[in-house]
């Protein structure tokens, strides 16, 4: 292994700092597999922690557990001071205020609340503000929950069916294994990080997730394709060629994303993208040192074997 790591030099000699971030992780890669194992326990206590205390493992929004939007297209409203103003009103309930802008300019607010009815909302909305225009949408609680379950349902079924095509392809049940347990590492993580920022998880959300899975089982099959079905060279020379194109791939959708994210006006919007960074920056520790180092033990075990 000295022998293998006295030629590392030559090998990553590019860039000097590359060089020597290249050559820490190929001598440290079993201790490093450590790092996004204690993260993946940590989040899953997180996870734990807030069932425990909520009777469920993630904060929903309106969309998700139901209630009541109203909208009011004003620019003299000040959110703060009406939710202050409805927090003391309905002191029960889950009540959110938002300002609505466009291109940079205050066109009104959005009022969602739970556990409220649209009437005593709209009294209290009129008594405190006059007779406005009020756009009312109301979601029931009976929907908000059918379709949260059968998103769930729905994400199981395509970790199910990803995890039976990544096994045909690659016909090795310990590489399969490892991609399907970076993407729930993945999956989990990004969840843990949303519950403890107090993000309210809406329908846009689910999707994000949806479209996470998908990202990270995409990094995941090209780092085994490349450690896997190419021959020749080194292992590691194989996973930094996968690296290479990988994070070439994250880095640029997550500035996409992070534009996205920055410059949008939409709440729904807003939290795809603020669930896309998060899991991709995520994806780079599941992928490149979790599934990477994972391979490595596999195909050096094999080859001891063999």
């Amino acid at each position: 292994m000295s022998e293998e790591n006295s030629n590392n030099g030559g090998r990553f000699a590019k860039n000097k700092q590359i060089s020597k971030l290249l050559e820490f992780y190929d001598r440290n890669y079993k201790k490093l597999l450590i790092i996004p194992m204690v993260i993946l326990i940590l989040s899953i206590g997180v996870i734990s922690y807030k069932y425990a205390a909520t009777g469920d493992f993630v904060e929903k929004d309106i969309s998700l557990k139901g209630g009541i939007t109203i909208t009011i297209p004003s620019k003299d409203i000040d959110a703060d001071s009406l939710k202050i103003y409805l927090s003391s009103e309905f002191p029960g309930s889950d009540i959110s205020v938002r300002t609505l802008t466009k291109l940079g300019e205050k066109t009104g607010v959005t009022i969602s609340a739970s556990d409220i009815g649209s009437k005593e909302l709209l009294n209290s909305l009129k008594t405190k503000l006059g007779n406005l225009d009020y756009g009312v949408e109301e979601m029931g609680s009976s929907l908000g929950k059918s379709f949260f379950k059968e998103t769930f349902i729905a994400i199981l079924f395509a970790f199910l069916f990803m995890a039976i095509i990544v096994f045909f392809y690659f016909r090795q049940p310990i590489p399969s294994l490892a991609i399907m347990l970076s993407a729930f590492s993945n999956m989990v993580v990004t969840l843990a990080v949303i519950n403890l920022m107090g993000v309210k998880l809406s329908t846009a959300g689910v999707a994000a997730f949806l479209m996470l899975i998908g990202y990270s089982v995409d990094t995941n099959i090209l780092l085994s394709t490349k450690v896997l079905k190419r021959r020749g060279g080194e292992v590691i020379d194989r996973i930094v060629s996968g690296m290479k194109t990988g994070l070439a791939m994250t880095s640029t959708t997550v500035i996409a994303v992070a534009i996205a994210y920055i410059f949008s006006q939409s709440a729904a919007l807003s939290q795809i993208m603020l669930i896309l960074i998060i899991g991709l920056l995520m994806d780079i520790l599941s992928t490149w040192v979790q599934n990477a180092g994972i391979l490595r033990l596999y195909l050096e075990r094999r080859t001891k074997n063999e």
